[in-house]
């Protein structure tokens, strides 16, 4: 049996303060089938701090990344909103944000570029839309 089709995206935001960023996003699925649940990985420009209390269904990957599952999305479906607060080493003046697919439930997702976000933070408080 092939593998169904999907169109994965993520849009959120961050916000970061005294080298703390807090990081909110939902996912979805542009369809045209449903995903039994799909991984994003978020990764930072700058290392996290050692110790991290991350949400249900998160866990850290290395030195700058955090995998997190979007739970099971449907055709056309939004997910469940993830939301993550991290410490980072330092205190940097600005960090970068890339979040990607890692992995799509097997679906086969031919719009790769609406699932890949970058986005740039400065240390100011200020929320950035992605």
């Amino acid at each position: 049996m092939a593998p169904g089709e999907a169109d994965l995206a993520y849009h959120g935001a961050a916000v970061m303060a005294d080298g703390r960023m807090r990081v909110w996003f939902v996912a979805r699925n542009h369809g045209p089938e449903a995903v039994s649940d799909a991984t994003v990985r978020l990764r930072w420009s700058v290392p996290l701090g050692v110790r991290q209390v991350l949400p249900e269904g998160c866990v850290r990957a290395g030195v700058r990344v955090v995998v997190c599952r979007t739970g099971e999305l449907a055709a056309d479906g939004l997910g469940e909103r993830v939301e993550l607060a991290v410490g980072l080493r330092g205190v940097p003046a600005e960090v970068g944000l890339e979040l990607d697919t890692v992995w799509g439930g097997g679906a086969v997702d031919r719009n790769r570029g609406n699932d890949r976000q970058r986005v740039l933070v400065l240390d100011t408080g200020d929320t950035y839309y992605f």
